[in-house]
C-alpha cells in the first residue's frame, strides 16, 4: 500500500487480519526510515502499530474520540489519518507536529504533550456527549508510565464514580522514558501474568453450568466464589474496584485478540479498561532491546547500525554539568538527596543513583509529589536537589508556592531545559518559569552563563537557607574550565562584562554571547554599549541597577523567555518604584503566544532575539536619546 496516498482511516474496516499485518510491516518500515532523518519518538510508535490500526478498524475516528497520552505515540495515527506525505517535515519548523495537534487534523481531538491528562479530557468529552444526547465512543490511550501521574488516578476515580461509558486503553509496554517505578507499575506486572486467572475463571463457569437443572442458578450465585479466586490468583482488582470492567491482559500485537476485546468493549455498560501489553520499539532491534530510554525519542540515526548521528559537542551537556556538581557535593555532604519525576536519564542523574541509591528518588510522572516530597525532606534538615524540566515544573506550581516557598525551605530546584527546546514544540518550551516563579516570596532565581558560574551558583545555593531555582538550558555548556574553589556568590549580585557609557544590555544565560557580540559591533562605532551578566534574575542587583538609572543610561533587557512578567518586567517595576519615570528601558524576549517547533536558532531569530535585533534596538534607543539631548 502507498502510505502517502492514505487520506482517511475508513479503509481499515474492510481489511482482513493478514492485510493488516502486511500494513503493520509497511508502517514500521516507513517510521524507521522517516525518523532516521528527522528524529522523533520512534520507540513508542513502533510499539503501538497494531494497537492503532486495530483501534481504527473497530472504531470510527473522528466521530469516536481518540486521545493519545502523552501524545508522542500518535505517529501511526497521523499516518492513518492522511499525514504520511508530510513526515519529512516532522518536528521541523512549519512542519508536522510531534504530538497531536487540533489544527492539523479533525482526527486530533485533544492536544497532549504532558502526560496523564487523557483520562480527565476523556471524562469531559463523555460528559459533553451525554449532555448533548450524542452517541460515540471516547477512547483515551494511556501508557503505563503516564498512569503513575496523580491526575490520571484522580480521573480514574471520577470516571468510575460517574459510571460514564469511557473505554480506557492502557498501553502497557513496561517501559516509559525511564524504567517505571511504583506500586502501580508492580500491579500491572502482576496483571500481565494473570492468564492463570482467566483460565481458572472459565473452568469454574464450565463446572457450574454442568450441574443438572440448577447449573445456571448456581453459576449466577457463584460470583463471590469467582471473586475469591480472582483475589487469590490476581492481585490486580484495582480497576474493577474503581468501577471499571477490566479486560485483559490483551496481546497488543495480535489483531484477533485486540479486535475481539475492542468489539466486546462496545457492548459493555459503564467504563471499561482494556489492558493491552505491547513491546516498545517492536520491529527494530536497537529500539526493541533498549533499556536505557535512549530510543524513546532520538535525533537522526543510521538505520543499519542504530548509531545516533549526534552533533559534535564542544562541551558536556548542561544537565551533566549540573548533576556532576551535585554528585561532587553529595560525596562531601550526606544531607544532599536527588529527586526526579521520571527523568533520571534526561537530567543525567544515573551516576548519582548508582553512587547513592538510598539518597536518590525517582517518583515517576508525579511532579506535584516530587516538589512536596522535596519540601518534606528539607523540613527535616536535609538538602534536596529536585531536577525537573521547566515545562514540567508548571505542573507543580502550587506545591512550589504552598509547600516550598511559603515555608522558606532549602530546596534547590534544578530547572532543566530552561528556554526554547526546539523540536518538541509548544508543550515543551521552557519559557514560562521566570514569570511564574518571580512573583513568589522567598524565591531566588539564577541562571549561569557558563559551567564555572554554574558550579559557583550551586555552591551558593547549597550554602543558602531557602528555596533556590537554578535555570539551565538544553544542549551543551560553553566548555570553560571550572575553578573548584568552593567560592559562593553574593545573592543578587550581577557581573559587569563590558562597562557601559551610554547604554547597557542586561541579560543572562544563553543570550550573553549575542549581547557581547552586538555590543562589540556597536562599540566599534563609538556607541558605548555595556553588557551586564544579570545572573540573579531574582533578586535584582538593585545597587548596580540604581546607578544605571542615576546615570540615565539606555537600558535594554534580553531574555530567552516570555516578556510578560519576566526579567525585563522586573527591571521596569524597579524603575517605577525608584521614581525613574523618564528612564529609557526596552525589552527583548518572547511574545505573548505559544512558540511552535523548530530549531532553537531559527525560533530565536523569528521572534526577534538575535544579535541583529539587539543592535537595531540599541541604535533606535540611542538615536532617541540623541534627539532628547539636541532638544
Amino acid at each position: 500500500m502507498d502510505l502517502l496516498k492514505i487520506k482517511d482511516p475508513a479503509f481499515l474496516k474492510k481489511m482482513t487480519i493478514p492485510e493488516m499485518e502486511e500494513l503493520s510491516a509497511e508502517i514500521r518500515k516507513f517510521l524507521i526510515e522517516s525518523t532516521s532523518v528527522t528524529g522523533g519518538h520512534i520507540g513508542p510508535n513502533l510499539g503501538v502499530v497494531e494497537l492503532t490500526i486495530a483501534l481504527h478498524h473497530s472504531f470510527s475516528s473522528p466521530r469516536d474520540k481518540f486521545i493519545f497520552d502523552v501524545g508522542h505515540q500518535s505517529y501511526v495515527h497521523k499516518i492513518l489519518t492522511g499525514r504520511a506525505d508530510r513526515f519529512d517535515t516532522l518536528r521541523q519548523h512549519g512542519g508536522l507536529d510531534g504530538f497531536p495537534k487540533r489544527k492539523e487534523s479533525e482526527h486530533d481531538v485533544f492536544e497532549t504533550g504532558h502526560s496523564s491528562t487523557s483520562l480527565s479530557a476523556a471524562a469531559g468529552m463523555a460528559i459533553a456527549r451525554d449532555i448533548k444526547h450524542e452517541d460515540y465512543h471516547v477512547l483515551p490511550i494511556i501508557g503505563d508510565g503516564a498512569l503513575t501521574g496523580g491526575m490520571a488516578l484522580e480521573a480514574l476515580n471520577h470516571i468510575g464514580d460517574m459510571g460514564k461509558e469511557v473505554i480506557v486503553i492502557l498501553n502497557d509496554n513496561n517501559m516509559s522514558i525511564a524504567p517505571n517505578v511504583g506500586a502501580m507499575h508492580n500491579m500491572l506486572g502482576k496483571l500481565r501474568t494473570s492468564g492463570k486467572f482467566k483460565r481458572a475463571k472459565k473452568d469454574v463457569e464450565r463446572a457450574m453450568k454442568r450441574i443438572p437443572q440448577a447449573g445456571d442458578r448456581i453459576a449466577n450465585a457463584a460470583e463471590r466464589i469467582k471473586d475469591s479466586i480472582k483475589y487469590l490468583l490476581v492481585q490486580g482488582t484495582f480497576f474493577e474496584e474503581m468501577g471499571f470492567t477490566y479486560l485483559g491482559p490483551v496481546n497488543g500485537h495480535d489483531y484477533q485478540d485486540l479486535i475481539t476485546n475492542f468489539e466486546f468493549s462496545k457492548k459493555v455498560k459503564g467504563p471499561t479498561l482494556i489492558h493491552v501489553v505491547t513491546k516498545k520499539g517492536k520491529g527494530y532491534a536497537p529500539a526493541e532491546t533498549d533499556k536505557s530510554g535512549a530510543w524513546h525519542g532520538t535525533g537522526p540515526y543510521k538505520i543499519e547500525t542504530g548509531d545516533f548521528i549526534k552533533p559534535v559537542l564542544a562541551a558536556a551537556p548542561w544537565s551533566e554539568v549540573i548533576s556532576d556538581t551535585i554528585l561532587e557535593l553529595a560525596k562531601e555532604d550526606e544531607r544532599i538527596v536527588a529527586i526526579t519525576p521520571a527523568m533520571p536519564v534526561g537530567s543525567k542523574l544515573e551516576k548519582f543513583a548508582e553512587t547513592f541509591p538510598d539518597r536518590f528518588f525517582d517518583v515517576g510522572i508525579a511532579e506535584q509529589h516530587a516538589v512536596t516530597l522535596a519540601a518534606g525532606i528539607a523540613a527535616d534538615g536535609l538538602k534536596p536537589f529536585l531536577a525537573i524540566y521547566s515545562t514540567f515544573l508548571q505542573r507543580g506550581y502550587d506545591q512550589v508556592v504552598h509547600d516550598v516557598a511559603r515555608q522558606n525551605l532549602s530546596v534547590l530546584i534544578g530547572i532543566d531545559r530552561a528556554g526554547l527546546v526546539g523540536g518538541d514544540g509548544e508543550t515543551h518550551q521552557g519559557v514560562f518559569d521566570i514569570a511564574f516563579l518571580r512573583s513568589i516570596p522567598n524565591m531566588v532565581i539564577a541562571m549561569p552563563k557558563d559551567e564555572n558560574e554554574a558550579y559557583h551558583l550551586i555552591q551558593t545555593a547549597h550554602a543558602f537557607s531557602g528555596p533556590f531555582a537554578l535555570r539551565y538550558p538544553r544542549g551543551s555548556g560553553a566548555g570553560v574550565v571550572i575553578e573548584k574553589d568552593k567560592a559562593t556568590l553574593p545573592i543578587g549580585s550581577w557581573e559587569t562584562l563590558i562597562e557601559p557609557v551610554n547604554a547597557v544590555i542586561l541579560t543572562f544565560g544563553t543570550t550573553i554571547d549575542m549581547a557581547l557580540s552586538a555590543a562589540e559591533t556597536l562599540n566599534k562605532r563609538g556607541l558605548g554599549v555595556g553588557v551586564v551578566n544579570a545572573r540573579f534574575i531574582k533578586p535584582l542587583d538593585e545597587k548596580l541597577l540604581q546607578t544605571f538609572l542615576e546615570r540615565k543610561l539606555a537600558i535594554l533587557t534580553v531574555e530567552e523567555a516570555v516578556l510578560a512578567g519576566g526579567f525585563g518586567s522586573s527591571v521596569l517595576e524597579f524603575a517605577e518604584e525608584q521614581g525613574a519615570l523618564d528612564a529609557l528601558i526596552h525589552r527583548i524576549g518572547l511574545p505573548d503566544e505559544f512558540i511552535s517547533h523548530g530549531s532553537v536558532d531559527l525560533l530565536l531569530k523569528e521572534n526577534g532575539i538575535s544579535r541583529e535585533a539587539i543592535e537595531r534596538k540599541l541604535e533606535e534607543m540611542l538615536g532617541y536619546f540623541g534627539k532628547l539631548e539636541a532638544n
